[in-house]
Formats: structure tokens, C-alpha cells, sequence
């Protein structure tokens, strides 16, 4: 018997290595397994030019200096020096962070327990399209502002924020800029410099490179931007993040930046076709099914679409050979709603009803047209057992019905 075809729609959780990438990688397992500081044979400095050159690979492909290029673990340490170490760094400047209610939890996380540290953090809201309001971010701004911190897409709905107009109102402030372009890194072109980005944060395995690798881009010039650590030890990596380097996976993450940044104009338009074409399937073909945040200003691979009257969770139990997400990765093992689409003002009950669909440099046409062919399978048989659906049909606002209480018995 044959088994189901499994299909990945949720390369904005992770994305599977590249085999290129794997391939310059293997030879800094066994061969090239050197120290990238030891500094005295040949073994080292095998393993130090491997993570030069992998430097100026990341450095391109954001539009910045190789020297302001710091590895880390993953875009959640990067975010978390980002904030903890340039708040502490410069508290002679301030105590106040302003971010957004809509940010990975890396970002709300660190901003909390800044909080707790007795810096004061403000959270902007986002309008019903996702996206920050920059008049509003600015009237934030007061004289002990010292970083602003708004992520550069969303990774739940897809939605790029005002980058440009965000680094401007910094600069216009003589405030630090930190940018968490994890989402957006290989799908849109980046200009750190253009854009007025002092601080980003980025991840390896968002961009078909290695897991456990991540890049905290910080500026040395115009402004200098030099957060303290957050780990301590033989002060590598300009004294920013200690620890021997992970140099198979910082080769993982040079060449996986330097493939997108070359297939970026081809990748990035197969990928918003992939999206359309399953958009307008999925709208085409299943009634009361919403497409979340700004259609406009987005990432190309991303959909984040709701369907009502039933559970994002019960659709994909009822697809378990898709991989798609209801709300963010991150946050999944929770059965609550979605706080980015609550932040948008968007219902409880389709708040619950979302669905992610992430695109990736490996699907196909196919693929899409045999997923919205099984969502349509799903979302019938669901709705026939759903009495919110039944009573919909009937003509019942389900907005203004008086639900009766039951009592509950302990």
C-alpha cells in the first residue's frame, strides 16, 4: 500500500539544508575540524578563513561590513544581545525600549525581563493590516528612548513593517535601530545601510543553512553600536559572544546567504506564484475563508489564512500529511490563540480558525494544487459537523446570539 505524500508548507518554522550548503559544510566536521582560534597551525587557520570568508558572505548579502558580522547561536541570542546588551550598554543614555505587541517571543520575552530590570519598555499596537504606524512610533519617543526594536516581517502573517521610515525616525532621534529580519533575510533584498538598521538579528535554518547557527549584525561606524555580552568567557567575536565558533555551521550559514542572495530575483518570484496561485485556489474554492494582515506589504512565501467556524488545530489534525502551522512554531505546543492576530483586532473566533502556509524553495506547483485540493476535502467535512456552520447557514448572527451558560459541577 502506498503511502500519503507528505508535502512541507512550513519553512517559516525551518527550512530543510540545502545540499550545497551541506556540502561545504562536511569537510569542517573531519578534515577541517579545527579551532577557528587557534592561531598557531595550520588546523586553526584552516578554520579562521573558513569563517572570514563566510563573514563577507552574510555581510553581502545585508549590505554591511564583514567586521560588524558577530555569530551566535541563533536569531533568539542575537535578539537577546541585541536588547539586554545594548539597554545595559548605554543606560547612561536611558532606560526606555520601544517595540511592537507583535514580535517574536525572542524580542517580548527579553523586553519583559528588561521590565523586571526596571527599564521601561513600550509595546505598540499595529493596525488590522499588521503593520506598525511609524507617526505613532514616534510620538513613542521620549528623551530617554535609547532603542527601538520592530522586526522586519512577521513570522506568522508574512507582513514587512515600514523598515525605512522606522530608520529614519532613529536617526532623526539619535536612537539605535534593532531589526529581527529572521523572516526576511533571502526572500527581500536588505540594505542595512540604506535603511538606517544599527542592530539584525538573523537565523541559519530559516534560509536552508544548518540549525544552531544565527548572526547579530552590529554597526562599528555611524553610529558605532557595541552591546555588552550576555555570554561571558574568552571574549571571541569582538568580545560580543563568547565561545569557541561553530565553524561547520558558520561555513552553513555563508554559503547558505551567499545561494539566496544570488537566487534571491528568481526565488522570490517563484515563491509569491506558489503563494497566489494558492491563495486564489483557497479563496476560489472554500466560502468564509480570510486572508490575514497586509496583502500588499509581505514576504513572498507567506499565506496566514483563517477559516470560519472551525479550528485551525482540527484542519490540520484532519491533514496530518501536510506540514502547515496554526499560529507561530514557537508557540505551538499552546492551543491559545494567536496573539499577533489578536494585536491586528482580528476575532477570537478566527483567531482560532488561522492557518500558516509557508512556501519554500522546494515546492512545486503540484504541491500547492494537491493541498488545496485536501483543505477543501478538510474544511467540508469539518464544517458539516460544526453547529457554528449550521447555524450560519440558517442566517443566525452568531455576533449578537445569546449563548445560554451551562453550570459547571465541581
Amino acid at each position: 500500500m502506498m503511502s500519503e505524500k507528505r508535502i512541507y508548507f512550513d519553512n517559516n518554522a525551518t527550512t530543510p539544508v540545502d545540499p550545497r550548503v551541506l556540502e561545504a559544510m562536511l569537510p569542517y566536521f573531519t578534515e577541517k575540524f579545527g579551532n577557528a582560534a587557534s592561531n598557531t597551525h595550520i588546523f586553526g587557520w584552516d578554520a579562521a578563513e573558513a569563517v572570514d570568508k563566510a563573514r563577507e558572505q552574510v555581510a553581502s548579502i545585508i549590505g554591511a561590513q564583514a567586521n560588524d558580522i558577530v555569530f551566535t547561536s541563533g536569531a533568539t541570542e542575537s535578539d537577546n544581545i541585541a536588547l539586554k546588551g545594548t539597554l545595559e550598554k548605554y543606560s547612561d543614555k536611558g532606560n526606555h525600549l520601544i517595540t511592537v505587541k507583535t514580535e517574536h517571543k525572542a524580542i517580548l520575552d527579553s523586553a519583559k525581563y528588561l521590565m523586571e530590570k526596571g527599564y521601561r519598555v513600550t509595546f505598540m499596537d499595529v493596525g488590522e493590516d499588521g503593520r506598525v504606524i511609524p507617526e505613532q512610533l514616534e510620538e513613542a519617543i521620549t528623551p530617554e528612548t535609547v532603542l527601538i526594536s520592530v522586526m522586519f516581517a512577521n513570522n506568522e502573517t508574512g507582513v514587512i513593517h515600514p523598515i525605512e521610515e522606522i530608520g529614519k525616525i532613529a536617526a532623526k532621534h539619535d536612537i539605535f535601530f534593532h531589526c529581527d529580519a529572521t523572516q526576511a533575510v533571502g526572500k527581500v533584498p536588505i540594505d542595512v545601510q540604506k535603511l538606517g538598521i544599527h542592530l539584525l538579528s538573523m537565523s541559519g535554518h530559516k534560509i536552508y543553512g544548518p540549525k544552531g547557527v544565527g548572526v547579530l549584525y552590529a554597526r562599528s561606524r555611524n553610529p558605532k553600536v557595541r552591546p555588552n555580552p550576555v555570554i561571558h568567557g574568552g571574549g571571541h567575536e569582538q568580545k560580543m559572544r563568547s565561545g569557541t565558533l561553530n565553524v561547520p555551521g558558520i561555513v552553513g550559514i555563508g554559503t547558505a546567504c551567499e545561494i539566496c542572495e544570488r537566487e534571491l530575483p528568481t526565488e522570490s518570484v517563484m515563491l509569491s506564484n506558489l503563494r497566489d496561485r494558492l491563495e486564489n485556489g483557497i479563496l476560489e474554492r472554500i466560502e468564509e475563508a480570510y486572508v490575514n494582515g497586509s496583502r500588499e506589504h509581505r514576504i513572498p512565501n507567506t499565506s496566514n489564512i483563517s477559516f470560519n467556524y472551525i479550528e485551525g488545530e482540527s484542519i490540520m489534525l484532519t491533514m496530518k500529511n501536510i506540514a502547515v502551522s496554526s499560529g507561530s512554531a514557537c508557540t505551538s505546543a499552546s492551543l491559545s490563540k494567536s496573539y499577533v492576530l489578536d494585536a491586528m483586532g482580528c476575532t477570537d473566533a478566527l483567531a482560532h480558525a488561522s492557518l500558516r502556509f509557508s512556501l519554500g524553495r522546494f515546492n512545486t506547483g503540484d504541491e500547492v494544487d494537491y493541498v488545496i485540493g485536501s483543505l477543501v476535502k478538510a474544511v467540508k467535512r469539518l464544517r458539516e459537523m460544526s453547529p457554528l456552520y449550521e447555524m450560519a447557514q440558517k442566517g443566525i448572527n452568531l455576533d449578537s446570539y445569546k449563548w445560554t451558560d451551562p453550570k459547571h459541577e465541581h
